[in-house]
């Protein structure tokens, strides 16, 4: 399931304990059923305590194993989306109506989380997977269509989220992969930090928010998934939940990795480390950069409040889209604050993403508007063009125009133009 690793509450110990790393991540929309008896924002998940009572109380489709092996082709390899620390994750398709198994590229698409029957770790995961997923419902939370508990086997069949996982989008590198656009970027930010602000409305704290558990679906909305780790909130007068330290490393926050105490802050800080990653399309943790560099957010703090050195941290392939850069910044440095307390609440991170996010679209819009102006003014037709072609000389530099539909033709450099003047 989520990328995990454990110990006691003594922050010596803590250190000293290798850091493993596990996670996946995939899934797109599918349609939806009936969510009316699901926990809506403003109101408290129930919180059954035995297995028994969290399965009842779950609204999902319960699934035979031979249901799903069926629709995952008998687990085939070439099925095979992704794979970590719960298990593998496979495609598979069914029936939207009746959720039985159906040829592959009819029904529905899903995808099939098949746990490793090697411990009970993941038992537990699954099953909180199951507690608050069949319970609460929000547009940027992934859908649990439902479960398979049959035996030893322990599978999880989710929506099938087609643009992948956010990780996959900031870090890919090739030749034929285009890096993630700044206005795409902010919007994912954006719907993923609604999805938090949801669950930190009804009393959850999500303890393993990284890109890897943040999904896409076709129209670039963000879902969080992986809720292996999840934990309900402190209630009353309670400050904080005491919990084993356990989430992925670069992203837990230092109060939670000294401590044990768990709040809705420590989720703030784990968003925090995911927004820089945004802004600099580096990873948390990179041992492959140079010495200073390996820790994303010990290297890149000190620039986040400065408006002359912040841009020297954004991402070079996208930094001339990124307006309001500096803004995002600066709310990264808030989430990332060594005081817990400072740190500005989901809801005040959702707000802040929303004037931002509106602002660079309409500076996009006028910049576009503008840039289409001046192409009208003073672009020549084709016509001319070619009327003056036989005056350009043999070999004479010629440059692409780009329209709507590509670059459809050559026009001449100016000082090879006889429209030309110095």
């Amino acid at each position: 399931m989520g990328g995990c690793w454990s110990d006691t509450l003594s922050p010596e110990k803590f250190k000293m304990k290798k850091n493993l790393f596990c996670g996946f991540s995939i899934f797109s929309g599918t349609k939806q059923k009936d969510v009316s008896s699901k926990v809506s924002a403003t109101s408290s998940p129930p919180t059954p305590r035995s297995e028994g009572e969290i399965l009842q109380s779950s609204n999902l489709n319960s699934f035979t194993f031979n249901d799903l092996r069926a629709a995952t082709r008998n687990f085939r390899p070439d099925s095979m989306l992704g794979e970590g620390g719960f298990g593998s994750v496979f495609k598979g398709w069914i029936d939207e109506n009746t959720f039985t198994a159906t040829k592959p590229g009819t029904g529905m698409v899903i995808a099939v989380k098949r746990l490793n029957q090697d411990g009970y770790q993941g038992h537990r995961e699954w099953l909180a997977e199951v507690k608050y997923l069949g319970q609460l419902y929000h547009p940027n939370l992934v859908k649990l269509v439902g479960y398979c508990f049959e035996e030893e086997q322990r599978l999880l069949v989710y929506e099938f989220m087609s643009k992948g996982s956010l990780e996959n989008h900031l870090f890919r590198r090739g030749a034929y992969f285009h890096p993630l656009s700044w206005n795409l970027r902010l919007k994912v930010a954006y719907g993923a930090a609604k999805g938090l602000a949801f669950l930190h409305k009804t009393k959850v704290i999500f303890r393993d928010f990284k890109t890897a558990n943040i999904l896409i679906d076709v129209d670039y909305n963000a879902k969080l998934s992986d809720f292996g780790l999840a934990k309900d909130g402190p209630t009353g007068e309670m400050s904080h939940v005491s919990t084993r330290i356990m989430g992925t490393h670069g992203y837990a926050a230092p109060e939670y990795l000294a401590t044990g105490h768990l709040t809705e802050k420590s989720d703030v800080y784990s968003f925090g480390v995911v927004l820089l990653e945004i802004l600099t399309g580096r990873r948390a943790v990179d041992k492959n950069r140079p010495t200073g560099e390996h820790k994303l957010v010990e290297w890149a703090k000190p620039f986040l409040n400065n408006k002359r050195k912040f841009n020297h941290i954004l991402d070079k392939r996208i930094q001339e889209q990124m307006g309001g850069a500096q803004k995002a910044c600066v709310l990264a440095s808030k989430c990332l604050c060594s005081e817990a307390r400072y740190r500005p609440t989901m809801n005040e991170v959702v707000q802040t993403l929303e004037q931002i996010h509106s602002t660079t679209n309409t500076r996009n819009l006028q910049a576009t508007e503008s840039g289409s102006s001046k192409q009208n003014i003073r672009a020549p037709s084709p016509r001319a063009v070619a009327n003056n072609s036989k005056d350009v000389p043999a070999g004479g530099n010629r440059r692409p125009i780009e329209t709507a539909k590509g670059y459809v033709t050559k026009y001449p450099r100016p000082s090879k133009s006889p429209l030309y003047t110095s």
